[in-house]
């Protein structure tokens, strides 16, 4: 079996118990897609990038569309959240997640269509844009993101996203949720973010303006770079095809998931 193969199965594995159940139609009609072939279809999409329309109907996953209705509907019901908390949860008990040090940083990408969350990029001529923001542990596991328009400054979110660090179990006694010391680049050299740091206990490692190069850091940071790189390797992340805000942060969130299983020991 191939590691994609086999990746798939540990997502459906940990998936499956957390599906709503759906009862049959009483008046019948076409048998429900299966919710596996259903995720194999839209991993295939997320990995490929392809619209959902032509995901191939040789592979057995149905239509790109039936795929695409099963990742909102289980959206809606915050499945991909409580999933990607799941393996956060299992990396904490396998010792696989740092809190000794996170990081924070943001990303800019194209999105041709339009929509909610999108803004002319400064970096850009001007095109249209989302940011994505994140924070990542020591070792680049995602723990938390969100996603404004690309002309967005990155501090923006940043109270916002610190605040929606979840609490990860997966050892005995209180779940961990604030990570020791934070790193930022100079887009973050705000007295606003420092203090909001201080008052949760949590050590600021943010460039200053004028006073430290912006690579000084760069020794613990670059693992937050290489997670936006990881998260544009999926070919419908890395350009924001999908309209629907929902949709891209279903998306965005089984991404993590997948980066999350791929980090687990047997995977490594």
């Amino acid at each position: 079996m191939s590691k994609k193969k086999e990746i798939n199965s540990a997502l459906w594995k940990r998936l499956q118990p957390l599906l709503p159940v759906v009862k049959p139609a009483p008046q019948g009609g076409r048998p429900r897609l299966d919710n596996e072939l259903a995720l194999n279809g839209i991993l295939f999409v997320l990995r490929t990038g392809i619209a959902w329309e032509d995901l191939p109907q040789e592979l057995g996953f149905g239509s790109g569309m039936t795929c695409w209705r099963r990742l909102r509907e289980w959206q809606a019901a915050g499945v991909w959240h409580q999933l990607h908390l799941m393996l956060l949860a299992e990396l904490r008990g396998a010792g696989r997640l740092d809190f000794s040090r996170a990081s924070i940083d943001g990303a800019s990408g194209a999105q041709p269509p339009g929509g909610p969350h999108t803004g002319p990029n400064p970096t850009d001529r001007g095109k249209l844009g989302s940011k994505r923001h994140v924070v990542t542990d020591r070792a680049g596991i995602p723990l938390v993101f969100c996603v404004t328009g690309a002309n967005r400054h990155d501090s923006v979110v940043f109270e916002e996203l610190i605040d929606d660090l979840p609490a990860v179990r997966g050892l005995p006694g209180r779940p961990k949720r604030w990570p020791k010391r934070l790193h930022a680049d100079k887009g973050y050299d705000f007295h606003r973010c420092r203090d909001h740091l201080k008052r949760r206990g949590i050590q600021d490692r943010i460039a200053r303006r004028g006073i430290e190069r912006n690579d000084r850091l760069g020794r613990h940071r670059w693992v937050v770079e290489r997670t936006h790189a990881w998260l544009a390797a999926f070919g419908k992340l890395r350009v924001r095809f999908e309209r629907s805000i929902q949709t891209h942060l279903a998306l965005l969130s089984l991404a993590c998931s997948v980066i999350c299983v791929r980090s687990l020991p047997q995977f490594c």
